[in-house]
């Protein structure tokens, strides 16, 4: 006990240390942008799956729902072998780079943005937009108004996507390497591997300082994202 003491005090001494700062406002970035990207097509997609209902709808869902569960060790060698040198996207030179982390961040947050929203949606129930279409308005009318009654709902899911994506590992140290070069732009370092590299190397009381922001930052928007659904449920 009187070690884990020791370390954890040690590890909240280091959390004001510029190189941890470094790593924390990188990671944060990253994975904003995972979201941005995957909120482009992927809030959308989930809008439309609970409003519309055709024939296949269940079959839809449940893929994207099986494609929640995805190992992430798994997306990060698919996407390593695409975006290396010999790979068919290696032209664009983004493995071992920022965007390379933040595009595949968001191919795996992806699913839980359709999966959450559309549920969501689905949930304000057919017999309000079919009211609206009764009432005279049109179909975007329905559409705005349930998207409008599912606010909670998506910031939900944008919240989930963004702690998925800043928590995981596999992505990040496939596709980005872990890079670190003082005084470079070039830099891939984040919360996550850096946290797995300073466990091996031993240096405990770093990586306890990087898992405390860590969880801060997961706990800390979980919280927000409760209060604004409870602001918007109201």
């Amino acid at each position: 006990m009187t070690l884990i003491a020791e370390s954890l005090r040690s590890a909240l001494e280091l959390i004001s240390q510029p190189v941890v700062m470094e790593i924390t406002i990188r990671s944060i970035r990253v994975s904003g942008m995972a979201v941005v990207i995957a909120g482009l097509w992927a809030l959308p997609l989930g809008i439309t799956l609970g409003v519309l209902e055709f024939r296949g709808k269940r079959i839809v869902k449940g893929f994207f729902n099986g494609l929640i569960g995805i190992p992430t060790v798994v997306l990060g060698l698919v996407l390593y072998l695409i975006l290396s040198p010999e790979g068919p996207f290696g032209f664009l030179g983004l493995l071992y780079t920022e965007m390379g982390i933040s595009l595949g961040q968001s191919i795996l947050i992806a699913p839980i943005m359709v999966s959450i929203v559309g549920g969501s949606v689905e949930m304000v129930g057919k017999e309000v937009k079919d009211l609206i279409l009764t009432l005279g308005g049109s179909r975007i009318d329905s559409v705005t108004y349930i998207a409008r009654e599912a606010t909670g709902g998506i910031v939900l899911g944008v919240v989930s996507a963004f702690n998925r994506a800043i928590a995981e590992l596999g992505i990040a140290l496939m596709v980005g390497g872990n890079v670190f070069v003082r005084g470079s732009a070039l830099n891939t370092r984040v919360l996550t591997t850096a946290i797995q590299m300073y466990t091996a190397r031993g240096e405990v009381e770093l990586a306890i300082a990087l898992g405390i922001i860590l969880l801060i930052i997961v706990l800390g928007i979980s919280i927000i994202s409760n209060f604004l659904q409870g602001l918007a449920w109201r």
